[in-house]
């Protein structure tokens, strides 16, 4: 029999698309382009980048050319953005290139929505580049509310209208209502889960929450009480191409490590997705949302 649910709370990284995809192809071709402009070792321009990105808590900095240790020590006087304009052209190229939806995600979404399911998406993306996925991938429509962190600051000396080519309003989301966690505040903390959906008025026994990590997403439902299942298929961890993040990701040495040896058998999903996002209609009678209250 399947479980009626009214409130799907869903990752997105990994879960609605291939973000390890998304951030490798363009971030390989970028620093291969720097390594060959610059002549310095990629393995020096790793560290660099894992000291940028833990200094700011993201895998995605977008002005973390501009602070290579190397690259500044290198080019003491000059604007490195420019200098590396080449490096960057081609991670936008590449990204471009591969933004895409996992299959069955968007006709999936759609007959959710359709049957008056409210639908959340919880990331640990930050606001500004999370945004620019839901718009370039039609999410927007389908989603009625998004949590995620802010952004970083700036650096000193820029300000938005400095690096944004157009109005403010093309960067905001119309349909998803976007709101903050509390920085600082990551995945698995089943608080943060627990508000969420206190926040948006469900009923934990009526929410199923998906998401491709089983330390962070998997973990967090369980301890949260609400319907957990693992989007098996967007599992990133196990590609060779993999270890270029672990070397130069914001996450702390023991969550590197602890990721690499969780297993199915220690941590045990309740529903699992094999192949597709579309398999949680199998698991799943989704229905009109009601909830306790709803907030503007």
């Amino acid at each position: 029999m399947k479980l009626k649910k009214s409130l799907l709370i869903t990752d997105l990284d990994n879960t609605l698309f291939d973000w390890f995809e998304i951030w490798y192809r363009p971030f390989k071709a970028m620093l291969d382009e720097l390594v060959h402009e610059s002549g310095i070792p990629a393995e020096t321009l790793e560290a660099d980048f894992k000291q940028v990105h833990q200094k700011y808590g993201t895998s995605e900095y977008a002005f973390a050319i501009e602070e290579l240790r190397s690259l500044r020590i290198k080019h003491p006087s000059e604007d490195l953005a420019k200098k590396y304009e080449g490096a960057i052209d081609r991670y936008r190229e590449i990204r471009r290139q591969v933004l895409r939806l996992y299959p069955t995600v968007r006709e999936s979404l759609e007959e959710i929505k359709g049957r008056g399911t409210l639908i959340v998406a919880y990331t640990e993306s930050l606001e500004f580049y999370t945004r620019y996925r839901l718009r370039k991938l039609g999410l927007d429509p389908l989603l009625d509310y998004l949590y995620s962190p802010e952004d970083n600051e700036l650096p000193d000396g820029l300000s938005v209208d400095q690096i944004r080519a157009y109005s403010p309003e093309h960067y905001k989301l119309v349909h998803t209502r976007q709101r903050h966690t509390r920085r600082g505040e990551l995945k698995p903390n089943p608080k943060i889960l627990a508000e969420i959906i206190q926040e948006v008025g469900g009923i934990p026994e009526e929410v199923v929450y998906v998401g491709d990590s089983l330390m962070k997403d998997v973990v967090m439902a369980q301890a949260a009480a609400v319907t957990d299942v693992y989007a098996k298929y967007g599992e990133a961890q196990k590609r060779p191409e993999y270890e270029l993040l672990r070397r130069v990701t914001h996450w702390k040495e023991s969550a590197v490590q602890t990721e690499k040896v969780l297993t199915e058998e220690e941590v045990k999903p309740s529903f699992v997705l094999q192949k597709t996002f579309g398999e949680i209609l199998d698991y799943c009678e989704f229905g009109g949302f009601n909830g306790r209250r709803q907030q503007g």
